[in-house]
């Protein structure tokens, strides 16, 4: 399984994470500084959950943080995939309406990561169009770039997991 592809014409995100919705986050690994160098981006304690959809050693979260990891693709996903996609966006409302702090990241926080908060901001009563309007406003007008991931949000995810189990 590819678990991110490096495009060239992308460029790295300006800052680790950026914030959403109040409480709500999304992040990658990497970042250019303002200086144009590139920096790890490591989670210490800023967060009280953190949620990893590709996980690489030494970008924390720290110790007592709650951490759920579910690697997915930058690409087609299948039902299990898809079902472990809305898991982590009602868990990040959830944590969110408790008053906590919520990190979605992946490798550049652009896709996978996009397609989480997006996911959450439909639970939230947001059309598929302003969530990710939303998000390329606050994150970057690359965030969501793959075409795929817009589809399986204007679809529904629901719809979408359904169709992925029946062409299986």
């Amino acid at each position: 399984m590819r678990t991110h592809r490096k495009q060239p014409d992308v460029p790295a995100p300006d800052s680790p994470w950026s914030e959403i919705v109040p409480g709500m986050w999304m992040g990658g690994h990497e970042f250019r500084t303002h200086s144009g160098q590139l920096e790890l981006a490591v989670v210490r304690d800023e967060f009280d959950l953190v949620q990893t959809l590709l996980r690489l050693p030494g970008h924390g979260p720290d110790p007592g943080v709650e951490h759920h990891v579910w690697p997915i693709p930058d690409g087609p996903l299948d039902g299990t995939q898809l079902t472990g996609v809305m898991r982590l966006a009602r868990a990040a409302c959830d944590a969110v309406d408790q008053d906590r702090r919520v990190l979605v990241r992946c490798y550049s926080g652009y896709n996978r990561s996009g397609l989480v908060i997006a996911h959450a901001l439909v639970r939230q009563g947001r059309s598929a169009e302003e969530a990710i309007r939303l998000i390329r406003a606050r994150r970057s007008p690359w965030a969501l770039h793959n075409d795929l991931f817009v589809d399986y949000l204007r679809t529904g995810l629901s719809t979408a997991r359904l169709l992925e189990e029946l062409a299986e």
